[in-house]
């Protein structure tokens, strides 16, 4: 039985290609004392991995040449030489892009699937769950009545960010790049309005027309344009989440904007960037919140499954032209 791994070959120039990814074969490896074998079962692809193709620091270190690329996955233990864990149990942790690994059990958390599907643990109760509730809970601090503007709305995060919104009693409006993903997030997900960015000739009227009592908080997945029509309808004290800014990931030259200083000081406005690992020890209280909302259906979520380890390159550039609905998973 051969491995396989996905290393990253080059570094990306603009969008993403496969012929940045590199599948190799090796050896299956063998678990040492206080080890455990993994097999992957589902792997998650995100757009923040972009970022790290990048050769420069950040608050995580970039990918290496030659080297297996990683995210969030679950894995089954095949073998275990580590009393924490017993053969047959799933985990989920950043594991690297193979089929078959070894790990000293950090940074692995067990997953249940008698609770829920494991790929909901990749999803919504998973990162992109948590980062949804931190980041409203967080910097959000969202407040019965006031009106919570997404962007990204039909993407995973923005999603589950629309939902807790409706939960929390505010109005939601919701920001997206298609006819399709405008009507999911109204019929769907049960936000009040919503934006198609694509065939709006003006983003900051549109803003203005469909949040009529501005914008008190914003949570930001897209970056660019849509966060400057934002900044200029929010109110006073208005908070905003910088979550994501997917429209600058593959740009090659760095884009400049309006200044956004004159909004803030006026509006006494706070604005944020938003990592879900600086949270770490409040995922288990939002995840058991996330849970109960799921239980009460008043939570729900979208997946995109892509089949084959070897389709997991395509899967991500994938996310780039928007083909994905909710959560993109690769099932191994």
């Amino acid at each position: 039985m051969k491995n396989k791994t996905i290393s990253l070959k080059e570094r990306p120039s603009g969008k993403p290609t496969l012929n940045n990814f590199e599948i190799s074969e090796e050896e299956v490896p063998k678990p040492k004392d206080g080890e455990l074998l993994l097999q992957a079962k589902y792997v998650s692809v995100d757009p923040y991995l972009r970022g790290r193709m990048r050769d420069q620091k950040s608050y995580i270190p970039p990918f290496e040449l030659g080297k297996p690329l990683e995210s969030g996955i679950i894995a089954e233990v095949l073998e275990s030489n580590n009393k924490n864990f017993t053969k047959g149990e799933f985990v989920n942790g950043m594991l690297q892009w193979k089929k078959f690994q070894t790990s000293n059990g950090n940074g692995l958390n067990k997953v249940d699937r008698k609770h829920a599907p494991l790929k909901t643990y990749l999803g919504v109760l998973g990162l992109t769950g948590l980062t949804a509730y931190l980041g409203l809970e967080k910097i959000g601090k969202l407040q019965k009545g006031e009106t919570l503007l997404v962007s990204g709305a039909a993407g995973a995060v923005g999603s589950v960010v629309g939902q807790i919104g409706k939960i929390k009693g505010c109005r939601v409006v919701g920001i997206a790049g298609s006819e399709e993903k405008i009507d999911r997030i109204q019929e769907k997900f049960g936000f009040d309005a919503a934006i198609n960015y694509k065939t709006t000739t003006n983003i900051n009227k549109a803003v203005a027309a469909a949040c009529p009592n501005g914008v008190d908080v914003y949570f930001d997945n897209v970056g660019g344009e849509i966060l400057d029509a934002a900044l200029v309808n929010m109110n006073r004290y208005g908070r905003v989440i910088n979550c994501g800014a997917i429209s600058l990931y593959n740009k090659t030259e760095t884009p400049t904007g309006p200044r956004v200083e004159p909004l803030l000081i006026k509006n006494s406005i706070l604005m944020q960037g938003f990592i879900v690992r600086d949270f770490v020890k409040d995922f288990g209280p939002a995840q058991k919140q996330l849970a109960k909302w799921m239980e009460e259906d008043k939570l729900t979520y979208l997946e995109t499954v892509v089949e084959g380890f070897e389709n997991i390159p395509q899967a991500f550039i994938d996310l780039f032209d928007g083909k994905n609905k909710g959560k993109m998973i690769v099932v191994v």
